[in-house]
């Protein structure tokens, strides 16, 4: 997978949106105010950082090259995803549902409602 492929499928989650807050280099994916991923998309290679359980975090680590402790993040919670083609598409797809979903589970259940979520 690309990084316009997982731009389009973190875009394509329910009440997700993008914003810059931290200056036009980097890209944050939001839903409800939080981040879910975020990337610099003139890094090369094309990388993707995404929150992910603590234990399913280290396991990706070890199992995967291309799945790094997350970059300027908090380690324990995040991992930097590069999206050089080596990881397979549908892997990529899943830690962005799953980054998301983690989300969506933190957020209180009124803000849920609001978002229809």
């Amino acid at each position: 997978m690309d990084l316009p492929d997982a731009i389009e499928h973190c875009l394509s989650k329910p009440a997700a949106e993008e914003a810059t807050p931290f200056g036009p280099d980097v890209l944050v994916y939001k839903v409800g105010g939080k981040a879910f991923a975020l990337t610099q998309p003139d890094k090369f290679p094309a990388r993707m950082n995404l929150k992910c359980d603590p234990e399913r975090a280290v396991e990706l680590r070890d199992e995967y090259r291309s799945i790094l402790p997350g970059y300027h993040m908090n380690k324990r919670h995040w991992n930097t995803v590069m999206l050089d083609g080596s990881l397979p598409s549908a892997l990529v797809r899943e830690l962005i549902d799953h980054s998301y979903q983690l989300i969506i589970s933190s957020l209180p259940k009124a803000k849920r409602a609001e978002l229809r979520l």
